[in-house]
């Protein structure tokens, strides 16, 4: 299979041509830095290599340069804004094999990469027929991208990872803070799966669905026979995860009695099923999760303060959508492509009216409401991409509320791109990102405030 790399810092862009490229039957990677690329391409022998001119540590003439120096039969596009021709130009006689201007759809390029290929071909490259022309029918798998935690590259999705990473190897229990919606448990998943428990099962539980009346035999199990309707033997969910992970989702709502049993279950690593005499040991991990104030909850009394503790031996709260921004198109392309799986439709990605509604809107519900809204815009979409009309009301409607970060509506603009900058770390592209506009843009600002870093 033809393998392509894609160079550029806009993580939404850049994801959405590694969709679009992947459903053309292409195997595609993505980096966003000049220095992450390098690394990629000792490692990976790619056919082409598709770069922006402008990269957050360098720019796409170096990428050019390392490329052809090192590996001169890969083809080498170039991305560039108007602007920045000349820089194409340049490029194009360095190696490049040519170069397209943004924005562009990713159907334009097709044929470039295409051409680029029976040229690599023609100068004796041994690639076959069915290596260069892409299957066409092939489809990413959504199980694969389903079950894949989607890490994203925001300050607080990087913290939430660096966390994980953490704690995941040890046996610490884990409690999950977050509001509803989330993705609370595909954090627990995560931590289950990068632990030495991995082989063993992962038992998730809502504790909210059991009803109190039979709460104790859905997690301990019972004998047959030892209340009504007790027919036969039942597994209670801590037998069933014996040697794993037991992840129990909105743990607040457990009856205060049930904390009891919960608490020296933990503290002897040993159950009794309902009606039985015989104790089970078991080994377990368990892993909670919460949109509740519990410190709150167990300073009113509805909650045990030991039991907390015993669960919080390492906390880790997960951001709101609306405080991950950067990470917004990731989400969106991933529930996209497992949208296509289910309805069993190749749309492409979201028009520019449409990602725009999307920063816009606030997402209350988080991940779980944006991937119901991406799943019914793919249903609803005729074309290759999802149009503006087929968003729900509120999000369409939606206007921007971060007025924090708003050039040419504000006088202070120096003020806010400084501001900017300090965030970023003096990362121009990042602050770019932060003030909503394009990297052009922000240089001829700086230039414009001799603002020099």
């Amino acid at each position: 299979m033809v393998s392509i790399l894609i160079v550029e810092d806009d993580v939404a862009f850049a994801t959405m041509l590694k969709t679009f490229f992947e459903k053309k039957g292409y195997k595609v990677d993505t980096s966003f830095s000049a220095a992450e690329a390098f690394k990629k391409i000792k490692a990976n022998p790619y056919e082409v290599i598709l770069t922006d001119v402008r990269l957050p540590d360098s720019d796409g003439l170096e990428v050019l340069f390392e490329v052809k120096s090192n590996y001169p039969t890969a083809q080498v596009i170039v991305m560039t804004n108007y602007a920045e021709i000349n820089m194409a130009v340049t490029a194009m006689k360095n190696g490049a094999f040519d170069y397209v201007s943004k924005p562009f759809r990713p159907e334009a390029i097709l044929q470039t990469i295409e051409n680029a290929l029976d040229q690599k071909n023609l100068n004796g490259n041994m690639i076959s027929q069915e290596e260069v022309l892409p299957k066409k029918k092939q489809k990413i798998k959504a199980a694969e991208s389903s079950s894949e935690f989607v890490k994203g590259v925001s300050d607080a999705a990087i913290k939430l990872n660096d966390y994980i990473e953490l704690v995941a190897p040890t046996n610490m229990s884990v409690l999950i803070i977050g509001e509803s919606g989330t993705g609370k448990e595909q954090v627990a998943k995560s931590i289950h799966n990068k632990s030495k428990r991995k082989a063993a099962p992962f038992i998730a539980v809502d504790c909210g669905a059991i009803p109190k009346e039979i709460a104790s035999s859905e997690f301990f199990g019972h004998v047959k026979g030892s209340f009504t309707g007790a027919i036969q033997d039942k597994t209670g969910h801590f037998e069933a995860a014996n040697g794993g992970t037991l992840f129990l989702d909105e743990i607040g709502n457990l009856s205060y009695g049930l904390q009891v049993q919960l608490l020296r279950a933990l503290q002897e690593r040993k159950i009794k099923p309902v009606g039985s005499s015989h104790e089970i040991k078991v080994d377990i991990r368990v892993v909670t999760a919460t949109n509740e104030d519990l410190t709150k909850a167990v300073k009113e009394g509805n909650f045990r303060e030991d039991l907390y503790h015993r669960l919080n031996e390492f906390s880790i709260k997960v951001p709101a959508l609306r405080e991950r921004r950067e990470d917004l198109m990731l989400f969106a392309d991933n529930f996209l492509d497992q949208a296509n799986e289910d309805l069993e439709k190749e749309v492409v990605g979201f028009s520019d009216e449409a990602t725009e509604a999307f920063k816009n809107y606030s997402w209350p519900g988080n991940l779980r409401e944006l991937k119901n809204m991406v799943k019914r815009s793919v249903l609803l979409a005729q074309a290759d991409i999802i149009p503006l009309k087929v968003l729900p009301h509120e999000i369409s409607l939606a206007k921007s509320s971060d007025e924090s970060y708003s050039l040419f509506k504000n006088k202070n603009e120096e003020s806010l791109i400084l501001d900017a900058l300090e965030k970023a770390q003096g990362n121009k592209s990042k602050a770019a990102r932060l003030l909503d506009i394009d990297r052009k843009t922000l240089y001829n600002k700086l230039k414009q405030y001799d603002i020099k870093l």
